[in-house]
Order: C-alpha cells, then sequence, then structure tokens
C-alpha cells in the first residue's frame, strides 16, 4: 500500500511536531514568540521540534508578500530565528502570495524568490508556501501556461524549493481538508496532482476531514496518503478560535490517537490568538507526541465529563503509562505545571482588546469566515458529511426569515482587519492605518449556506416523559400578537429522574437560535484606530455601541412560544398594596440571606489555585465539548427552570407559606439544587477576582474578559433562579417560558457534539448556551457589551429586590434622576440628598409605586460591598397598576406630601422640583381619574417598567443595566407577558437616552401630556 510505503521511506525522517501562528487577527509579538520556544525546549516534543511564522495579518506575510523587510523588521525577524535555533527549534518562514499572484510571470517568481533570499541571510534554514483560502480560478494569463491550478502551484513550489537548495519545505494546498476536496479525496484533481507532481521531499499539511476536525482515523490518514503519495503533516485547527470572539479553548488535546504518529509527518498546532491561553493546548500536545498507545476511550467527552468526579486513584493504571496518552491525565498534568505562570510578575497596559479580527455577519447564525486554516474560504461551499443518525433540519431560507425578524440591518460590506505589524517592537504590535489591507476577514455577501443546517424544532422540557414532535413552518407563519392564544395546558413536570439519568437518556441539542450572541463588532463597521495588544490598543468590541432600532417588529420570536391575549396573568383588579407587601416582607428573609451569602465575596483568596484553574479549563473546553462544570451549570439551571413549580407547592391559596408541613421531598431537592447552582456561580465570580489580581498582567489582560463574559451570562441566571425561588409565577409558566432553541432542544446536542458542522456554525461557545436559556427570544441587544476597558476585582451581581433594600433603591432613583434633569442645559445642578422632608420625594413619585405594590418584579443590582447600584421594576398590567396608584399610593403620598409642603433648606431650583411632584400626587386624586394607557401601548407592550442604574457603576460595566433587564423581562415571560414599555417626559432627554441604550424604541407620543411611550418585545 502507498501509506506503509510512505512511512518506511520516510522513518528516517523526523517527525515535526510544534507550533504554527497562522491565525487571522492580532499577530504575536517578538517576546512572545521567543517565549514560546523557551516553552517548546522545555516540554519536551517529538524529535523535531518546529515554528512556524505565518501570521496572516502581519502585512509582509500575505497583503504584502513582495515587499522586502526593512532594516529594523530584519533585526526582529533575525534574532527570532536566532532564539529558535538557540532552543533548538525549527524555525519555518511561511508566506501566502496566492491572493493575487500571476503563476506563470517570471517577474513574479523573481520577486518571490528575492522575498526568500533575504529571509535565508537571516539564517533561516526552513520555509513554506501556503496557498489556502484563495480564489481556485487561473487568471487569464496563467490559463495559457498551466492545464489547471494544481499544475500552477507545483510549478511555484518546485522552483522555490530547488532554487532555496532543497531545504526543509512545508506545503499547504488550497483544498485543505477532506470537505473541500472536490468532489471527494480520491477524485480530486487537484490532490492527485499535487501526489504526483510536487517534490517528493516537500511535506504537505493537510486538516483531516473538516477545517476543524473533531477527530482525525488512521483510516482517513491512509487515504489522503495514498493520494498524496507521502504521509501528511497535519496543520490542527483544535485550538484555534480566530473565528469566535466569545471563545477560548483551554481543553486538552484530544480526538487523535498517538497512534497516529507512525502514519504521519507531523503534527502542528494553530491555537487560540490569545498567546498565554495556549498553554494546556501546547501542554498536552507534548505529552501527546510522546506517546505511543490511545487510551482507548471511545469519546471524549465520557473521559473529561469524568474530570472532576473522579480522583486520582480511580484512574485505571494503564492510563497513566508515560507512553498511554489520556486528555483527562494531560489536562491536569499541564494545569499543575500552568499556574507558576499566573505568579510571575508581568505588567500590561492599556485598555483589553479582543486579538480576534473583527467581522461583520448578514445574519447571526451563519458559518462566519475564520482563519487561515480555521476559515472559510470566500467562494468554496463547505461539504459536510452525514450519518445514520436523523437531526432535524431547517432550510435556511426560513433561517434568514427569523434572522429578518431579530436583526435590522443596513447593507454590509466586507470589512478588513488594519494593517499590522508585529516586526517592528519586541512587546507591541504597530498598526498602520494609513496602509489598505487588501484582505477582507468576511465576505458575508458571498457566502453559500448549505441548503440545510441541523436544528432543533421543539424544546424538549428535561422532566417531561413523552416526547413531543412539531413542526415550525417559518416561511408561511404570519406573527400577529393580538391573535395569538395562550397554552391551554402546561407540561406536567417529574421528578423521578436524577441529573446522571438526565445526562443520560437526554438527547438534546444545541441551537441555531437567532437569538445567538452578537458581538458589537458584528453590528458596527470597523473604525479606524491604533490596535496594539495591551500597550495601547483599541477594539470594536469596546468602543461601539449597538446601533439603535428605527422601528420595532412585533413578532411572535418562536411559535411555539405562545403569548397572551386578554387572559394574560397579571395583578388581579382586586389586589391590594397591603397583601403585596406583606408578600414581599414574607421573602424578606430570605432575600437577605441571599446578602450574607454574597457578601462575603469580597473576601475571595487573591492567589489562583489549580481547582480554580481546572475550572477555567471546564467553562472554555473544546470546540465541540463542554467541559464538565460548563455541562453541569447548564444541566442544573434547565433542571431548575422546568421545575420550579414544586416551589407553588410551599404556598396555600393565600400565598402564605406553610409552616406546619413539611417540606415535601421534591421541594427540599430543588433548594438544595438551587444553593448548589449560587454556589457555582459564586466560584466563577471568585475565578474572576483572583485573575483580575494575578500578578501576570499579560495573562490577565487575554483571559479577564472571556471569564467577565461568563460571570456576566451566570448573573443572569443565577438572579432568576433566585426569583424563581419565590413562587411569583403562574402554575403554567412552562408554557410561556418552553420552547427557545437551546442546548436541550431536540437535536442540538448531538449536532454540536458530532462534528459533522464546523464549529463556527454553534457561535458563542457555553456562553452563549448559557445565555439562551434565558427566556428572552428577541433579545439580542441584551447580550451584546462593552468589554471593560481594564481588570478589575470589582464586580456587580443582580437579586431579587426585598424590603431592606428601599432606601438604597430610593437614593439611586433619587440620584439619577437629579442627574438627569440637570443635562439639557448642563447649568443647573441640584444636590443630593434632596432636603430632609422631601428626601424621597423623587423616588416615592417615580419607583415607590413599584416597591409597595409589585415588590415581586423588582431586581437590584449591587457591588462587591452588597451596595445597590441599579434597579429595574415592572408591573404587568399598566392600566390595573394605575388604578392601584390611585386608589392607594398616591393617597398615601397626599398626606405624606401636603399641597402646601415647602423643602426645609434648598434653592428655588429645589422649590420648584418639590411642586412639580406635590402637584403630580394632588392632581391624582380619587375625583380625578387616571386615564388609562393608550392602547396603541397597552395592546402590545402592557406591562409598564421602569429602571435606574448608577452613572459611575455604568462607566465601570456598561452592561450592567441590560442584566437587570433581561432578568426582569424573563420574570415578566415566565408570568405571560411579552411586552414592555416605560414612559417618560420627551423633554426628559437623560431618560429617553438610558432607555434608547437598552432597547427601547418610539411606539407612542400623547401631546396632551407631553409624553413618550417607549416600549420592546421580548
Amino acid at each position: 500500500m502507498a501509506d506503509e510505503a510512505g512511512s518506511q521511506a520516510d522513518g528516517q525522517r523526523q517527525f515535526i511536531c510544534g507550533v504554527i501562528e497562522g491565525f487571522y487577527g492580532r499577530p504575536w509579538t517578538t517576546e512572545q514568540r521567543k517565549d514560546l520556544f523557551r516553552k517548546l525546549k522545555s516540554m519536551g516534543l517529538s524529535s523535531s521540534p518546529s515554528y512556524m511564522y505565518a501570521p496572516k495579518d502581519d502585512y509582509k506575510h500575505r497583503a504584502y508578500w513582495r515587499e522586502l523587510y526593512t532594516v529594523e523588521e530584519a533585526d526582529h525577524l533575525s534574532s527570532l530565528i536566532a532564539a529558535a535555533k538557540e532552543a533548538g527549534i525549527n524555525f519555518y518562514y511561511a508566506l501566502s502570495p496566492g491572493l493575487d499572484m500571476t503563476y506563470s510571470s517570471p517577474k513574479e517568481i523573481a520577486t518571490l524568490k528575492r522575498k526568500l533570499d533575504q529571509v535565508s541571510q537571516f539564517g533561516c534554514e526552513a520555509y513554506a508556501l501556503l496557498f489556502d483560502d484563495i480564489e481556485s480560478e487561473l487568471s487569464k494569463a496563467d490559463k495559457e501556461v498551466f492545464q489547471t491550478f494544481a499544475n500552477a502551484h507545483v510549478s511555484v513550489t518546485n522552483e522555490i524549493y530547488t532554487h532555496l537548495g532543497s531545504p526543509k519545505f512545508l506545503f499547504c494546498p488550497t483544498q485543505y481538508c477532506a470537505s473541500r476536496a472536490v468532489p471527494t479525496v480520491q477524485e480530486s484533481e487537484y490532490l492527485n496532482t499535487l501526489g504526483s507532481k510536487l517534490n517528493n521531499d516537500i511535506d504537505i499539511l493537510w486538516t483531516g476531514d473538516k477545517v476543524i476536525s473533531k477527530t482525525i482515523s488512521i483510516e482517513s490518514i491512509q487515504e489522503i496518503t495514498e493520494v498524496l503519495r507521502r504521509p501528511p503533516c497535519i496543520w490542527d485547527n483544535l485550538h484555534a478560535n480566530d473565528y469566535d470572539q466569545k471563545r477560548v479553548f483551554l481543553g486538552p488535546y484530544s480526538g487523535r490517537s498517538p497512534e497516529l504518529i507512525p502514519y504521519l509527518r507531523g503534527v502542528m498546532t494553530n491555537p487560540n490568538c490569545e498567546f498565554y491561553g495556549n498553554f494546556v493546548a501546547i501542554h498536552s500536545l507534548a505529552f501527546w507526541s510522546r506517546c505511543s498507545l490511545d487510551s482507548k476511550v471511545n469519546s471524549s467527552l465520557s473521559a473529561d465529563i469524568k474530570l472532576e468526579t473522579e480522583n486520582e486513584d480511580e484512574v485505571p493504571a494503564e492510563f497513566l503509562s508515560k507512553n498511554v496518552y489520556h486528555p483527562r491525565v494531560a489536562l491536569k498534568n499541564a494545569i499543575t505545571d500552568w499556574l507558576p505562570e499566573f505568579f510571575m510578575e508581568k505588567e500590561a497596559w492599556g485598555p483589553i482588546t479582543k486579538p480576534q479580527p473583527q467581522v461583520q455577519m448578514v445574519m447571526p447564525i451563519i458559518p462566519i469566515i475564520p482563519s487561515i486554516n480555521t476559515c472559510m474560504s470566500l467562494t468554496t461551499t463547505t461539504t459536510t458529511s452525514t450519518n445514520s443518525r436523523t437531526v432535524p433540519e431547517v432550510n435556511t431560507t426560513q433561517l434568514q426569515a427569523l434572522a429578518d425578524v431579530c436583526v435590522v440591518t443596513s447593507s454590509l460590506t466586507p470589512i478588513s482587519n488594519p494593517v499590522m505589524n508585529s516586526l517592528v517592537s519586541p512587546t507591541k504590535v504597530i498598526t498602520n492605518d494609513d496602509i489598505i489591507n487588501p484582505i477582507p476577514t468576511t465576505a458575508a455577501s458571498n457566502i453559500e449556506l448549505p441548503k440545510k443546517i441541523p436544528i432543533s424544532v421543539v424544546s424538549v422540557p428535561i422532566m417531561e416523559a413523552k416526547s413531543v414532535e412539531a413542526s415550525v413552518d417559518l416561511d408561511n407563519a404570519v406573527f400577529d400578537n393580538n391573535l395569538i392564544k395562550p397554552n391551554s395546558e402546561s407540561a406536567k413536570e417529574r421528578l423521578e429522574l436524577e441529573m446522571d439519568d438526565l445526562e443520560e437518556k437526554q438527547e438534546p441539542v444545541a441551537s441555531l437560535s437567532v437569538d445567538t450572541m452578537l458581538d458589537e463588532a458584528s453590528l458596527s463597521p470597523v473604525s479606524g484606530g491604533v490596535n496594539e495588544p495591551m500597550e495601547c490598543s483599541s477594539s470594536i468590541a469596546s468602543q461601539v455601541s449597538p446601533r439603535e432600532e428605527e422601528a420595532i417588529k412585533l413578532v411572535a420570536d418562536d411559535v411555539l412560544m405562545e403569548s397572551v391575549n386578554d387572559s394574560m396573568h397579571v395583578e388581579s383588579g382586586t389586589s391590594s398594596p397591603i397583601l403585596n407587601a406583606e408578600m414581599g416582607e414574607e421573602n424578606e428573609a430570605q432575600s437577605v440571606k441571599i446578602i450574607d451569602n454574597n457578601s462575603t465575596a469580597g473576601g475571595y483568596e487573591s492567589k489562583i489555585t489549580v481547582e480554580d484553574l481546572s475550572l477555567l479549563c471546564d467553562l472554555f473546553y473544546l470546540p465541540f465539548d463542554h467541559g464538565s462544570r460548563g455541562l453541569k451549570l447548564l444541566v442544573e439551571f434547565n433542571w431548575l427552570k422546568s421545575n420550579a413549580n414544586v416551589i407553588l407547592q410551599e404556598r396555600r391559596a393565600g400565598g402564605v407559606i406553610d409552616a406546619i408541613k413539611t417540606p415535601k421531598p421534591e421541594v427540599t431537592e430543588w433548594h438544595q439544587r438551587c444553593e448548589q447552582f449560587d454556589e457555582l456561580c459564586t466560584d466563577v465570580v471568585g475565578l474572576l477576582i483572583k485573575i483580575a489580581n494575578c500578578q501576570n498582567k499579560e495573562i490577565c489582560h487575554e483571559l479577564y474578559s472571556y471569564v467577565w463574559d461568563i460571570s456576566g451570562a451566570l448573573s443572569l441566571l443565577n438572579c432568576y433562579v433566585k426569583w424563581l425561588a419565590l413562587g411569583h409565577f403562574p402554575h403554567n409558566t412552562s408554557s410561556y417560558t418552553e420552547g427557545s432553541y437551546t442546548w436541550f432542544s431536540k437535536g442540538w446536542k448531538e449536532a454540536f457534539m458530532s462534528g459533522d458542522q464546523e464549529p463556527w456554525v454553534f457561535r458563542g461557545g457555553l456562553i452563549a448556551d448559557l445565555q439562551r436559556l434565558m427566556p428572552v427570544d428577541s433579545g439580542n441587544d441584551l447580550f451584546v457589551y462593552k468589554l471593560p476597558e481594564q481588570p478589575t476585582a470589582n464586580y456587580y451581581l443582580l437579586r431579587p429586590y426585598c424590603n431592606a433594600d428601599e432606601q438604597n433603591v430610593n437614593d439611586v432613583c433619587t440620584r439619577l434622576y437629579l442627574q438627569w434633569q440637570g443635562e439639557p442645559d448642563g447649568g443647573s445642578h441640584i444636590p443630593f440628598p434632596l432636603p430632609a422632608n422631601v428626601t424621597s420625594i423623587v423616588a416615592d413619585g417615580l419607583v415607590g409605586g413599584h416597591l409597595v405594590l409589585s415588590p415581586q418584579l423588582c431586581i437590584v443590582a449591587y457591588d462587591e460591598n452588597n451596595r445597590v447600584i441599579g434597579y429595574a421594576c415592572a408591573a404587568l398590567d399598566v392600566n390595573i397598576f394605575r388604578r392601584n396608584l390611585q386608589l392607594c399610593w398616591f393617597t398615601e403620598l397626599r398626606e405624606k406630601y401636603p399641597k402646601d409642603l415647602c423643602p426645609q433648606e434648598g434653592d428655588e431650583e429645589v422649590r420648584r422640583l418639590v411642586s412639580r411632584f406635590v402637584e403630580k400626587f394632588h392632581c391624582s386624586s380619587s375625583n380625578v381619574p387616571l386615564e388609562d394607557c393608550p392602547v396603541e401601548v397597552s395592546g402590545s407592550f402592557p406591562a409598564v417598567l421602569i429602571s435606574g442604574t448608577l452613572r459611575e457603576a455604568e462607566e465601570r460595566d456598561s452592561g450592567i443595566t441590560k442584566r437587570m433587564l433581561t432578568v426582569l423581562l424573563a420574570a415578566l415571560r415566565a408570568n405571560g407577558c411579552f411586552g414592555a414599555h416605560v414612559c417618560v417626559p420627551d423633554e426628559d432627554v437623560g431618560q429617553v437616552n438610558y432607555y434608547s441604550r437598552i432597547g427601547f424604541v418610539d411606539v407612542y407620543r400623547e401631546e396632551a401630556t407631553k409624553c413618550i411611550y417607549m416600549g420592546r418585545r421580548f
């Protein structure tokens, strides 16, 4: 066989193993590369440890490949080559000329030779030519000389190889994986031509079955070896993350048996863009390269999911052999060796930025263009293999229809990364905005989608025994919110299954939900600016705010998620504020307990531990797998949400907890698992604080934003669970909160983990999967946050409101209102606090009614010192709420603030302010009934809402208001409400801008009262 012959012929050649710096986005710095060489030496890779210089956005590598290096650049490149030699590392210098090269031009060939000759003078002895991600059509001039595209590549590469004196040489083909072979690997004219005509001493790079391959089998390697007539060298994208700004991969090297080694020329990993995020990837690859046997674990999941549940002693002895590779053992070893890096004192300056390229997409769920060998080409449609298992599918016309519902986009144009240069400074990557980068990082308008993509169509309740089947016709569906009927039945929840049984029996699947998180970069074009790592960097993700929508589309975001009409669950017309106040007191003890539990959060140990790094790796595992605790977070939240109805069993018809009877076992179990979920979330907050405080600020800058992002997502879920624990929702709440495309939807998990789809189809990773569990379907913008500019141990968390928070909420409301009032002219400023006898008059008039009449729908945000810094409150039915305000709350306010009230101190501005509120309270007497909310508003946006966040808190974390709002909207939805509005005076620019930033749009203007009604659906 050809593969056997190849193995024998190459028996004397050393196995190549190492790292390719081959991604789009910000390159590594000179010092980082030298640090990499030292690590490669210490980790003990195979007999031929190697590094390939191929950063796609280092502009003289690809975009301006013809240009020679300056003296300064030559010094840096020479020092890199010398450092690699000193460490015993093979330095491969790569060029990517295929974007615009005329292969038949002698001048072009001479230019290529001149460039490589210059590099050879720097001491380089190994080279690579890369022809990936380019047009596969020959130019008119080339067609006159070459019969095929492959012949052109062979001709150029062979000539260059000979010119350089037959050095170590790697070649990356245009068809670099099985899914890109046309029509198949064996029948590909391109690959067969390479095999027969490319010099046999030139090694050919190959990524496996896919661009990012979950597994690589011996059989697939034998197939490509036969075609190429030589064993391939694997360009491994398992840990590449340049296609997704929400993911970094910290799991171990897996899915490739060490038994592959005799069949390969080598393996080089193209890892995360974040240099310091690659320790586990490289360390575990080094361990793998020294092994000869596989652990025989058939599923990487089955092995890795037990990582935290098994003791070291429980690992079979044969897995611990030095010659046997086991991903779990490799991960533990890597974490142990990684830990000291966090205690090396290194400084970093400037705002945090993401190194991945900025991208735009036609819609939020299509495959995006990632990177070299982690990227889809601009013209080729990826084909995917199918297996016997049937996975629900939706055609892409339907997906586009969903996208149109959720995202309002202007015409999109391809965007380019800034031109970057990593060879002019040892510690920085310099950006030159004056040079045009001809390489678009994405061409969304040119992406061809597969006709069908696996997708869930039915959400499967975790405790539901019978299967549910339904089909969704999105093409023909006409959504009218006023015609949607409530679900007559809710699924009966059952508690017979333990979580372990659920993990085995459930077959949930990830979603192509249109609620997929969007980076701000996905919504806004790239703005100019320097993009240098840590020292003077800027980022779209930290600059651009999401574009405000000009018009709202009133549509049901999920046809399985039924809305309500006149039978909506709202406050009863006979309900009194006294009863609601009692309910608030009833829950105060529990809420105070939550405060106490979190009050110690600021006392975390500042030093990061092995256990912390294990948690970090679990949260950001691998492209096709979530780590064990990541899965546990998903499973536990879904279980708590699906079984929340058991909480209602604690209450009598009057809403009072039954203190006599012993709680039922299922109720006890729910509360226990609620506490366990809270502990998991608290651990993640602790991890965030420790990373912010770690001595190595370079690691901190690279990893902090990821942990900050997932910590924010968990704050949403944890607050929602705490709200569910209070039991303020109807028995049929599941009919309002089921139906989203989530990890637990039918077919999603299998599609995510199968490896049949490239991982950029499932954009966002664990962070997105957690966010999608929140029942807020049309909330794309709610998950778009501005990155913190600096790592900070200060953080904000969320919880339901309790009576003890009243004064703090009043203070926040008053301070923010006074700031808003001083904005229009910029001159008038009323100091805080107000005079003693009117200190709460503003808060009483704005938020007091919500705190008294509807405390169960109030969410607060608090800082590390347990100080309230923001609130979001709502009432389910605006007209009932207005009547209760008039009958109860304003009656009390008229007694508290008489007509002749004068502030004890203060200037004219204070007196005018007090007069306005006093007049408002007394004009709303029982003899002058409040008008109902305009039907144009209450029909589609029945809930009324108010929110506020301290300015300094928003400056520190601009996403805190959105997170509060997300939990509140989820609580409203759990009560059968799908639209909310705010009413603000049209001259109050501060309030209008505040609500616009969190997704509210104008829906009605009332001329008589000079008020603007702003609404949003969810």
